[in-house]
């Protein structure tokens, strides 16, 4: 996109990365749950509303902002997308993600799924951006 701010994309960018997410988590949620240490119980006593909010809006944030990237550097393509979105995973994502879990002393596995979640949240969203014109 020339000019301005493709909606459209960021929107489908944004819904598959939390539709990612969703059936990421399904599967690994019980590997997840060992690695942050959590029960079943406890997951569900503690609800799903205010945490499922938090990553729609993240979501759009996160596509918006990698839409950004791609127009402003004028990367081209899902072949670019792609690229890109690893490049802000490697360099932004992952580092950030096993930094906290490091001072946290969290599991590494924690690490390693929180920071798949991402990479494929990122290369989604890459994709779409680079392939609908950013």
């Amino acid at each position: 996109m020339e000019h301005g701010i493709n909606w459209p994309a960021i929107v489908a960018a944004a819904i598959a990365g939390f539709a990612f997410g969703a059936a990421y988590y399904m599967t690994l949620g019980r590997r997840w749950m060992a690695a942050a240490g959590k029960s079943e119980a406890e997951c569900k006593a503690a609800g799903m509303a205010g945490p499922m909010i938090v990553s729609a809006v993240a979501q759009l944030v996160v596509a918006l902002m990698l839409s950004g990237l791609l127009a402003h550097l004028k990367i081209p393509g899902v072949r670019g997308g792609l690229l890109t979105g690893a490049s802000v995973w490697f360099g932004f994502s992952v580092t950030v993600i096993a930094v906290n879990y490091a001072w946290q002393r969290a599991k590494p596995m924690l690490t390693v799924i929180d920071g798949g979640h991402w990479l494929g949240v990122l290369l989604i969203q890459g994709a779409i951006l680079g392939a609908m014109g950013s």
